[in-house]
């Protein structure tokens, strides 16, 4: 694979299925008094983490939020404030989020226009977060398990263009629109360094599978070392 700068090969993989890999991050995460657990999916855009994201919910019965709705009209990556003191910041004292982000006075979500619209999660027994800068070190301390997901470069942009072309963007702005978001994703990922907490690494392009059933994962020895 072709990895972004600065980013480590995990491995040696191994091939799970979804649901024994859903049991261990929960096994990992523990059972917290009074609260969810909370998860976290982090990875490059177009990396799959989004997929992931919604096939670990299905397993675990767990609500996902997604950090590009909290993002929403205010920043592509400095939006760790308005998720650890938004949804973060609920979920860990044990309350269900009824929050809307700033951004979404300005230039709501398809579906979201109302100003009533609020982001609503009502905590179960796990809380999934997804996004770019979801294991960043602002929030890695607020959440219980960290999962980085790791792509190759260019198999993540093409997933991107197809993802952002089936959502309805038009197709002339589709790589204009990707070249700026990697302008500010790669600085960003270089300087922060989620993969270096997190737990487990995914391998969305690492070996063949059946990615509708089974994940491929490495335990990432590096955990724990940076701050």
């Amino acid at each position: 694979m072709e990895l972004g700068p600065g980013e480590p090969a995990a491995g040696p993989w191994r091939v799970e299925p979804i649901a024994v890999f859903a049991r261990a991050l929960a096994d990992r995460a523990g059972t917290p008094h009074g609260r969810p657990r909370l998860i976290a999916v982090d990875g490059r855009g177009g990396s799959g983490k989004t997929a992931l994201a919604g096939r670990l919910g299905r397993v675990l019965e767990a609500a996902v939020v997604h950090s590009d709705h909290v993002a929403w009209g205010h920043s592509r990556f400095g939006w760790d404030d308005l998720m650890a003191d938004g949804v973060l910041a609920p979920l860990r004292a044990g309350r269900p989020v009824h929050y809307r982000p700033p951004g979404w006075d300005r230039d709501a979500p398809p579906g979201r226009d109302g100003p009533d619209s609020h982001l609503d999660v009502v905590p179960g027994e796990t809380v999934i977060v997804e996004g770019v800068g979801a294991g960043r070190r602002s929030l890695a301390g607020l959440v219980d398990v960290v999962v980085w997901v790791q792509s190759d470069l260019r198999a993540a942009r093409r997933r991107g263009l197809r993802r952002d072309l089936a959502e309805g963007r038009p197709a002339d702005d589709l790589a204009r629109n990707w070249d700026e978001w990697e302008a500010e994703e790669v600085p960003f990922l270089l300087g922060d360094r989620p993969w270096e907490r997190a737990d487990f690494v995914v391998g969305t392009d690492a070996v063949p599978h059946d990615a509708e059933t089974e994940v491929v994962v490495a335990t990432n020895p590096r955990a724990g070392s940076a701050g």
